[in-house]
């Protein structure tokens, strides 16, 4: 029903083009720059219709003047980062639906990386677009948010169906992998991923999509409430917001 092609950019970044065939709809979801986006609907012959934008970072804005001009393509991003997109045609926030081609659209706020950031996620599909706030084994620095609020912006996509697809903003599955193994070295999933993630990287291959179940299993920020995370620092009675906390801080000290 939804074609999704993942496009490297930049550095380390991912941009995401969506194509729904059957009712004419071209997506783009955080292009941080045109041409790579340009070179996709070129091949492909597709028009873009829409640019979704999660939050305002110049690595997820930066192609969306060029590929405004290019197709008056309808740009739509979060409420809450109104001053901080230029002309967006519509926003979004908490708890708010719109439709595009065949899917229902969810607005999630996951306020964190950015006071403002928000995620998408396209419920007949199964697809997440998380941006910055949830990384495949990892999740966004708190430039402007505080970690409970991070804590509550990724328990929001943790309860989403465990058979989404999680399309995030990077490509940091490896890294994020080296840091869950040294704080939660026997755990089976993760070490399943592991094999995964060596194979896809192994062959040039993006390690995005993920699944949202194995990320329930595996990613350490996802599972603050886990008594044996808790354990490993020493934060058996804390709150899971506490323990998200010290896995933060861990990952932001880590040199592994």
């Amino acid at each position: 029903m939804v074609e999704v092609h993942v496009v490297p950019a930049l550095t380390d970044n991912y941009i995401h083009i969506l194509h729904d065939a059957a009712h004419g709809v071209t997506v783009v979801v955080d292009p941080g720059e045109a041409a790579p986006v340009r070179a996709v609907l070129a091949d492909r012959g597709w028009r873009l219709t829409h640019i979704l934008a999660t939050h305002h970072h110049g690595d997820h804005i930066g192609g969306i003047t060029d590929l405004q001009a290019d197709s008056h393509a309808m740009l739509i991003g979060p409420r809450a980062e109104i001053d901080r997109i230029p002309e967006m045609d519509a926003t979004y926030g908490e708890g708010d639906l719109f439709t595009l081609g065949s899917q229902t659209v969810h607005v999630f706020d996951t306020p964190g990386h950015t006071r403002g950031h928000c995620a998408f996620f396209f419920e007949e599909a199964r697809l997440l677009f998380s941006g910055d706030t949830l990384f495949s084994l990892g999740c966004g620095r708190l430039f402007e948010g505080t970690p409970a609020q991070m804590w509550d912006s990724l328990s929001k996509l943790r309860a989403l169906p465990g058979d989404t697809r999680l399309y995030c903003g990077h490509e940091y599955t490896a890294s994020n992998l080296r840091f869950a193994l040294s704080i939660d070295p026997e755990n089976a999933a993760l070490k399943a991923r592991a094999e995964e993630v060596a194979a896809l990287r192994a062959k040039g291959l993006p390690t995005i999509p993920s699944r949202l179940l194995d990320e329930q299993a595996a990613n350490p920020f996802l599972r603050a409430d886990d008594p044996g995370l808790a354990a490993h620092f020493g934060l058996a009675s804390a709150s899971p917001s506490a323990v998200f906390a010290a896995i933060r801080k861990a990952k932001d000290d880590f040199r592994g």
